[in-house]
């Protein structure tokens, strides 16, 4: 599971990077103000895998607290 996200955040950051210089080339043509909110999407994805990747080292590390408590 764990890799799977890690391979989703991987694309999905790529895919923000992309909507980003996009919006950015765009800038000197006039385009609708929701083009500028392109990118918002993919950067909530981001946030919520980065969180998730963020804090599995220290859900692991509880977990396996309690299992060692559990076992003497």
């Amino acid at each position: 599971m764990s890799r799977r996200i890690r391979q989703f955040h991987r694309w999905v950051s790529m895919a923000f990077t992309l909507t980003v210089v996009v919006c950015f080339v765009t800038l000197t043509g006039v385009l609708p103000f929701w083009v500028f909110y392109l990118p918002l999407l993919p950067l909530t994805l981001l946030m919520a895998s980065g969180l998730y990747l963020f804090a599995l080292p220290y859900t692991a590390r509880s977990r396996s607290g309690q299992r060692a408590a559990t076992e003497v």
